[in-house]
């Protein structure tokens, strides 16, 4: 703090500062200059912005690890929904799939991946996409060309590699030769070298291509795995990051995947994170999975979302409880007026109702009849519902199926009402298990998966859920704001090695929020069609963001954007270290 009069870019002046490092709130000052903050406390001088915070919250931006920006990052300037919800560095790449490194006619390929996996149609990316790349340095510098929003970091993606360096063989999952694996490690340790976040793979049961194959990556030999962690480790920064099927009907195979991540940390040193959540059918397996973890010495970092795991289902979105019946099919392509008017037709909703739908070529799809799981979604929406508001519990009481009352639920709003099913997270009917898990050190705050299912969820919106839910209404136990700001701060970028955020601290670059935290609201989901070749997503939009603000210059002022672009892209091991 200056004694004299000083010139700052902005002062945001009078909010309670919440450091993110899980320090009691204080009121303060706080001054940024040349993108960086240069003084917090009582902070004599003058601005070319002065931005009142008083009765607010004055934050660091959020940090989302996992999302699939991949493709929006090239087509839009704006990752939104994350930016409209306090996000201001974003990581891409999750899952193992994406768009680099990739050879001009594997190109189909890896849109039917990204498709099949991510529920972002084929035609969004063949007109979106404009395949100025290779390889995957060449990659990074597509995305740093266009200016964006927000920050972004990148994961070098296991499927592309897979295919890159072994054509048809690696589409077709054959195990790798040693020759394989000493190419793939070579474009890794490229990739590293250009400023890869790190690596990412999935072995998930349920990540198919469009065509209903599973993705390439999906059960690579550990010595392959072993070999691409280890080129992580030795470039001195990023980590290894993967989705398991941990929800395997069999728990020693489900428990014994993160066995396998265990000793690929043992024996390369590198971190991982995996996504951790709590199954339906073994709702207390997770302790397992935390009982490995604990032996990794802080190496692995599970990965948990903080709400249910769960599809989003209407008629004008990807999927609802009828789409897999035979006699919804000629509907589908209709606008939603026709669409509600024909299944208004009683004849038609006694065929749909006693319809056995057929089989996917998707598993997720099935997903849209767990009547048991599924709820209404209301405005604003409850992401932690009774079980005795679910449609079979409601259906129950009202004496028909649960397929009559979805029916009837959906053509409300004129076809525009949302169903909410909960597949994961809530097992026992309640979030209470999040608090146990949460609060272990080794967890990270992840899965917002912006970029991906844009017709089926919308689940990057997750920091207003934490801090209007878990920091103020919930019934149950709660989480401190401090607490709750930790998990969206300096957590995720500890883990990640982004030395140079994540904190309100001077030095560290401005990444920050100021958020009226009592008015702070979640909004139902809305359907927009803003991609590319009029492409369909569901938006989720918060109210509450006074100001947020990347490198010092504000994107959002009273929850909208503001236009201006000062995000860009995060090469990992050259991010600013900041002196402590």
């Amino acid at each position: 703090m200056s004694d004299q009069a000083e010139r700052f870019d902005v002062i945001v002046r009078g909010g309670l500062v919440i450091d993110g490092c899980g320090g009691a709130p204080f009121e303060a000052d706080v001054g940024v200059r040349d993108g960086r903050i240069a003084a917090i406390g009582t902070v004599p001088g003058w601005a070319d912005e002065t931005i009142d915070a008083t009765g607010c919250l004055v934050t660091p931006g959020f940090i989302d690890p996992h999302t699939h920006y991949d493709g929006q990052a090239i087509w839009s300037q704006h990752l939104s929904p994350s930016s409209l919800h306090g996000v201001t560095t974003v990581v891409v790449g999750n899952c193992g799939v994406g768009f680099a490194p990739c050879r001009e006619e594997d190109h189909q390929l890896l849109v039917s991946a990204m498709e099949g996996v991510e529920d972002i149609p084929e035609v969004v990316m063949t007109e979106g996409l404009t395949w100025d790349w290779e390889t995957f340095p060449q990659f990074l510098e597509a995305v740093e060309r266009r200016p964006h929003d927000i920050d972004i970091a990148a994961y070098l993606p296991h499927s592309a590699l897979r295919v890159y360096v072994m054509g048809e063989r690696g589409a077709g999952r054959e195990t790798a030769t040693d020759a394989d694996i000493g190419r793939m490690a070579g474009l890794a340790r490229e990739a590293m070298a250009a400023g890869a976040i790190g690596f990412a793979t999935s072995s998930l049961y349920i990540h198919r291509r469009s065509d209903g194959d599973f993705i390439p990556s999906y059960r690579a030999s550990e010595a392959e795995l072993r070999a691409l962690a280890a080129e992580v480790k030795a470039a001195g920064h990023g980590v290894f990051q993967m989705v398991n099927d941990l929800a395997a009907q069999d728990e020693d195979e489900a428990v014994g995947y993160i066995e396998m991540l265990r000793r690929i940390t043992a024996d390369t040193g590198v971190t991982v994170t995996f996504t951790l959540s709590q199954v339906a059918t073994a709702p207390e397996r997770w302790r397992k999975m935390m009982d490995v973890v604990a032996r990794s010495e802080g190496r692995l970092r599970p990965q948990v979302y903080p709400r249910p795991i769960g599809l989003v289902l209407g008629l004008n979105i990807s999927n609802n409880p009828f789409l897999l019946c035979p006699s919804f099919k000629p509907l589908i392509d209709l606008p939603l007026a026709e669409k509600v008017a024909r299944l208004r037709d009683p004849a038609l909703k006694a065929q749909l109702i006693g319809e056995k739908p057929d089989k996917p070529t998707l598993p997720l799809v099935m997903m849209g009849r767990r009547f048991e799981w599924m709820f209404p979604m209301a405005d604003p929406p409850n992401y932690e519902p009774d079980m005795a508001d679910s449609l079979a519990a409601r259906a129950a009481r009202l004496g028909v199926s649960p397929a009559e009352l979805a029916y009837e639920l959906m053509l409300e709003d004129d076809g525009n009402a949302l169903l909410y099913v909960a597949l994961g997270n809530y097992g026992n009917g309640n979030l209470d298990f999040l608090n146990d898990l949460l609060r272990r050190p080794e967890t990270v705050i992840g899965l917002g998966d912006g970029g991906a299912h844009y017709g089926l969820v919308c689940d990057g919106t997750y920091p207003t859920f934490l801090l209007a839910h878990w920091a103020r209404d919930r019934a149950g136990e709660q989480f401190d704001l401090p607490t709750a700001v930790q998990f969206l701060t300096s957590r995720p970028a500890d883990m990640l090695g982004l030395t140079d955020r994540g904190r309100l601290r001077v030095g560290y670059k401005a990444d920050l929020n100021v958020i009226d935290h009592a008015a702070l609201t979640l909004h139902r989901p809305e359907v927009r069609h803003d991609l590319p070749a009029s492409g369909r997503r569901l938006m989720q939009r918060a109210t509450g963001y006074r100001h947020t603000l990347v490198g010092g210059v504000p994107i959002i002022r009273d929850d909208e954007p503001t236009g201006r672009l000062p995000g860009r892209l995060v090469r990992s091991g050259r991010v600013r270290t900041v002196d402590a």
